[in-house]
């Protein structure tokens, strides 16, 4: 057993698998304390390296690409402190980190584990349900499907088409920004009836607009990453919509037909719409955003 405990977390090698464990100081981000225990095996990882400096080292864990699904959803964009795969270790246990890291580097050349892309998620993703509470709303995954309820502060074109309810089977693709505290980020879930939607994150009725405390907000990658760990590997996906072809759609039975709502929910339904109608006419919304947000509206109908 190779392991390096420091106060940024604990690496431990046992020949098959790098355990990584968050610290519990103050100073470790609330990303990486809330995102857990991350269990690494040694097929998924594509190499390691110790950066020594002047007052303090860093470990690095590269893994394979393809094989993380919070690499993945995430896209490189994880500010570097709440990096899972990088531990900070004291300039005094420089000697154990490099012993660490020839552990796995020669547990690597030993299996000839191979560096081309994965094609399959190696490492697992957060359990489920989860739920974060962010600056636009409470996004919640159960492994079925994706709920958004909108917050006060929300547009209100979003609250108007009421929270948003989107099954694992409709969705594309998550597309995931951090909030930076000097721009703001977004989670978008991208659907086959929304994939070509140009509607800014603040509008879109499948997006969250991150904007407030960049340290909560961040926790939105834990959702992006459980919903992009049940999406098929995107191996299987490539060119799926390659130059620009649309979504090609199940086609309806033949003799499926439209039920009407209940009275109750005809009666949401007429009085979302009227709000859309009266934030168009006001000048809220252009054509295209009513146009987009009220197909969202019937669609949830």
């Amino acid at each position: 057993m190779a392991e390096i405990i420091q106060r940024d977390g604990t690496w431990a090698f046992d020949g098959s698998t790098v355990r990584i464990t968050p610290g519990l100081h103050r100073s470790v981000p609330l990303f990486r304390q809330t995102y857990g225990e991350i269990a690494v095996p040694l097929e998924a990882v594509a190499g390691v390296a110790y950066e020594p400096e002047r007052k303090r080292g860093r470990l690095r864990l590269r893994l394979r690409e393809g094989a993380d699904p919070l690499l993945q959803a995430t896209g490189g964009r994880l500010p570097e402190p709440a990096d899972p795969y990088r531990l900070t270790v004291d300039i005094d246990r420089s000697g154990v980190a490099e012993y660490v890291a020839e552990e796995i580097r020669r547990a690597l050349l030993l299996e000839q584990i191979p560096k081309e892309p994965a094609r399959t998620y190696l490492v697992p993703g957060p359990p489920v349900p989860v739920s974060v509470r962010s600056s636009d709303g409470t996004v919640s995954f159960d492994g079925t499907q994706v709920r958004i309820d909108w917050s006060d502060t929300s547009d209100r074109v979003k609250r108007a088409t009421g929270p948003r309810i989107i099954e694992l089977p409709d969705l594309v693709q998550v597309e995931w920004l951090p909030n930076s505290g000097y721009e703001d980020g977004f989670l978008r879930f991208v659907t086959r009836d929304s994939v070509f939607s140009k509607l800014p994150p603040e509008k879109d009725p499948f997006a969250l607009d991150l904007w407030g405390s960049a340290r909560r907000d961040l926790l939105t990658a834990l959702v992006a990453t459980a919903v992009m760990a049940r999406l098929p590997h995107p191996s299987t996906r490539s060119g799926e919509y390659a130059q620009g072809d649309p979504p090609r759609l199940p086609p309806a039975p033949e003799d499926s037909v439209p039920q009407l709502p209940r009275q109750g929910h005809h009666d949401v339904l007429l009085r979302r719409l009227r709000e859309l109608g009266e934030l168009h006419r006001d000048g809220v919304l252009t054509d295209e955003e009513f146009a987009a947000t009220k197909a969202a509206v019937l669609r949830d109908f």
